[in-house]
């Protein structure tokens, strides 16, 4: 008598949907990172958080009772220290505007840094996402598999997002939890919270808003080099021409980088920061105290709600590009 051996309960389980979206993802960040180009723009990224670590630190250990800042003062004679305690004082008397300002500065620093970096990142991705796949009709056959068009969308988010995270969104996380972890006092932690959550509400808006658009762009040309021109021209061309202070809101609102700027402003707050270091910290030199006032007023945002509109005009009609696009050719 022959005898068959049954196989079936070994065979390979069904993948469903979330495998393949996961595939698309991980095969694309893989190639991506596999350039040298993204290496060192990943290098930079990660030493840059890593320096907002440090500068928590430097500042929780200098304001602390015989710390840097006494020590080096102790050098320098009687009026340097006592320059040294009345900044001690200040921080322990008033952390909620001291520890809360200079964490905002530093996050509100650290999203030039964050924000430049993804839109270099951005301008080599931009002909990866869509453009060449469409320019090789790979399109059709990635539409053609067992692939939908979520499937496809969500495989081009997934890269535009881990690009971001991992070069803005972890390193800043690893820095606050740098400075967080010699900090000398729990005030340093509790009233760094606020600004690092602002911070990543921020990060939050670019990534929504530069994946909308990065796509939309990626998806208009079938030449790499069309796609990369129009995206400097979005990126620094309307940059420049919505920078003068003259210009017209109208005219602002189309540059998707003013926007941001000024979204950065209002989520941020480095304005209240200043306003209430120059109004509420009992500085002896009063005009030093009216110039953080009003760099304070410099600072604020001027044109929040037009900015988020524009942002919103620029991800849907780059989202109703996009679908126009996605289709076999």
């Amino acid at each position: 008598m022959e005898t068959s051996l049954d196989l079936s309960r070994w065979r390979e389980p069904p993948r469903g949907v979330a495998y393949r979206r996961w595939t698309m993802l991980s095969t694309g960040l893989r190639l991506l990172f596999r350039a040298r180009f993204f290496q060192i723009l990943l290098a930079v990224a990660w030493l840059a958080g890593v320096l907002v670590g440090l500068l928590g630190v430097a500042f929780s250990q200098s304001i602390a009772t015989g710390g840097w800042l006494d020590t080096l003062a102790a050098h320098f004679g009687p009026r340097a220290e006592a320059l040294a305690s009345a900044l001690g004082g200040f921080a322990v008397l008033y952390p909620d505007i001291c520890v809360r300002g200079i964490f905002t500065l530093i996050f509100w620093v650290h999203s030039f840094v964050g924000l430049w970096l993804t839109l270099i990142a951005l301008t080599v991705m931009v002909p990866r996402l869509i453009t060449q796949d469409r320019a090789s009709n790979a399109l059709t056959v990635y539409l053609a598999r067992p692939l939908t068009t979520a499937d496809y969308l969500l495989g081009k988010l997934g890269m535009i997002g881990g690009v971001i995270v991992l070069v803005w969104t972890a390193p800043l996380l690893l820095g606050w939890l740098l400075g967080m972890m010699f900090a000398t006092d729990r005030d340093f932690i509790i009233y760094s919270v606020a600004p690092l959550l602002r911070a990543l509400l921020f990060n939050g808006i670019a990534l929504v808003s530069l994946a909308a658009i990065a796509l939309g762009v990626s998806s208009l040309s079938r030449t790499s080099r069309n796609t990369v021109i129009l995206w400097i021209g979005l990126w620094l061309v309307a940059g420049a021409v919505a920078g003068p202070p003259n210009a017209p809101h109208w005219l602002r609102r189309c540059s998707f980088s003013h926007d941001l700027g000024e979204v950065r402003q209002q989520v941020l707050r480095l304005d209240s920061v200043l306003t209430d270091a120059g109004g509420k910290l009992p500085f002896i030199d009063r005009r030093f105290a009216d110039n953080l006032t009003r760099a304070g007023e410099k600072t604020q945002a001027d044109d929040f709600g037009g900015a988020l509109a524009g942002l919103g005009v620029f991800v849907a009609f780059s989202s109703f590009v996009f679908f126009r696009k996605l289709r076999p050719e």
